[in-house]
């Protein structure tokens, strides 16, 4: 289940909001521009699809959110974990690349066709944790500050929107507020 958790930005130890409900993490995110829903999981994606393949097992989903949102370009990537010291060095220089608060020019779209990963927002005085998983669509309205963290042991197939094909540009604000709340291995732990 998606789990969202508010926080104000001055303490990690307050938590303001906790819920699983999709109507009311829904609500609480429309309030910031975010658009958040849920499309039905698709079975039987191999351990490490190309992204053709999630493509392909996600068309018409993906067709809508073109159609509706002008995107240009979507792929998909996966993070499939791997006992080797490559891929463990791989995996913790992808996420530290996240890690730091930025903006980006364009929305960030991404949907969960697998796995999960953690959505940090950061609006108006509070921080929006949003733990998002398999079948899970959230929409990052452009310029709006925000981090993300896959893990120690990242595992996810993502499905990726852009009105271009630069990509995502990270806009980093050198605050680092990210490291002072909880990272998406504590928030997975307690649940």
């Amino acid at each position: 289940m998606t789990l969202l958790t508010v926080w104000p930005d001055t303490d990690a130890s307050q938590v303001l909001v906790r819920t699983e409900d999709a109507e009311e993490i829904k609500g609480e995110l429309k309030q910031l521009g975010v658009r958040f829903s849920r499309w039905p999981v698709v079975t039987g994606l191999p351990s490490e699809p190309s992204s053709d393949e999630v493509l392909a097992a996600y068309s018409s989903y993906v067709a809508k959110v073109v159609e509706t949102e002008g995107y240009v370009y979507v792929d998909a990537l996966h993070m499939t974990p791997a006992d080797t010291p490559e891929w463990t060095s791989m995996a913790a220089e992808a996420r530290q690349k996240f890690l730091a608060e930025h903006t980006h020019d364009d929305d960030e779209d991404r949907f969960f066709a697998r796995g999960s990963g953690v959505f940090y927002l950061h609006v108006n005085g509070k921080v929006y944790g949003v733990l998002c998983e398999a079948g899970d669509l959230l929409s990052v309205p452009a310029n709006t500050t925000h981090w993300f963290d896959m893990g120690t042991r990242p595992d996810y197939v993502a499905i990726r929107f852009f009105h271009d094909d630069d990509g995502w540009v990270g806009n980093f604000t050198g605050n680092r507020l990210a490291e002072d709340f909880p990272s998406f291995d504590e928030l997975s732990a307690a649940r």
